[in-house]
């Protein structure tokens, strides 16, 4: 069940030459297992993974097992350039003690399916870890379509994918002709913060949230009004975030979370270079976001 509930990704508090704070890191950390979340996706892209070398995802991951003490699961993103790379990670999670992997088929050069199904199956191989497949095309510009996920289903270790959420029209359909191109133990999550709710009445098992590293406890409530199939008691909650998804749609999820995060001194330092601060007039506009989710 390691891919199901509701999964938090936490920014990964960095100092301007790309080293972990440990000690931010924990706290946050800490918020989410005494939220209840049901795992922790760390070095996601709200992570930063992308930006950080491989000593110090390393760093981040041996922090985490340090600080949760098995309390809460933890899933770590292996994405790299590279297959040996990507390998080469898997196998440091596995050892710092992660629980699974995330992984996301990263490019420069554009990939093809079989190309994206070889670099799955390698890093699979790696370990005996659980993977779960990041369909993540805002980011990497590829789509992980459902006859790959098919193919990708057949590996024994991967047995998750997380799908970027739809409209809420739409998600229904979505879901179904996902659920029925895979084995019916693989695990079908969603991310995309402001329609993940519609994705999980719709029979997502999983929901990957950015907000969620951030603001635990209200995401947890809105999770398991979802999972209920408390559709009143979801639209509800779902209404006071949309202050949030509104900056998030505008501004990107990674520089809003790093922003509130500040605010809530959670973390001293900004988004790595060449990713710049939001305005002083968008932190206001995130202060008015923490400001509404203050009753739930």
């Amino acid at each position: 069940m390691l891919f199901h509930g509701l999964s938090a990704f936490p920014i990964t508090p960095a100092d301007p030459h790309g080293r972990v704070e440990e000690t931010a890191l924990s706290a946050l950390l800490h918020r989410i297992a005494d939220a209840g979340a049901d795992s922790v996706g760390l070095l996601g892209s709200t992570g930063s993974y992308m930006y950080l070398s491989r000593g110090e995802r390393r760093r981040a991951i041996e922090t985490a097992v340090d600080c949760l003490g098995g309390r809460t699961p933890i899933i770590v993103g292996v994405g790299a350039l590279r297959t040996d790379e990507s390998i080469a990670l898997a196998q440091d999670a596995r050892d710092a003690g992660a629980q699974g992997l995330l992984l996301a088929p990263v490019s420069y050069t554009p990939l093809g399916d079989d190309e994206v199904f070889e670099h799955f199956a390698a890093v699979a191989a790696a370990t005996d870890l659980p993977v779960c497949v990041y369909n993540n095309p805002g980011t990497t510009h590829f789509s992980v379509s459902n006859a790959l996920l098919r193919r990708l289903a057949e590996v024994p270790t991967i047995v998750a994918v997380k799908n970027p959420a739809l409209p809420a029209a739409d998600m229904p359909a979505a879901h179904r002709a996902t659920q029925s191109a895979l084995p019916a133990d693989f695990a079908i999550g969603y991310s995309g913060d402001w329609l993940a709710a519609d994705a999980v009445l719709s029979g997502g098992v999983a929901w990957y949230s950015v907000i969620a590293g951030l603001l635990p406890r209200p995401a947890v409530k809105l999770m398991r009004a979802a999972q209920a199939g408390d559709r009143a008691e979801t639209q509800r909650i779902n209404a006071l975030f949309e202050p949030f998804w509104a900056l998030f749609r505008e501004l990107s999820s990674y520089r809003v979370v790093h922003a509130a995060a500040n605010l809530l001194d959670l973390n001293s330092f900004d988004p790595p270079r060449p990713i710049l601060p939001l305005s002083r007039a968008d932190r206001q506009r995130v202060k008015a976001a923490l400001d509404a989710l203050s009753s739930v």
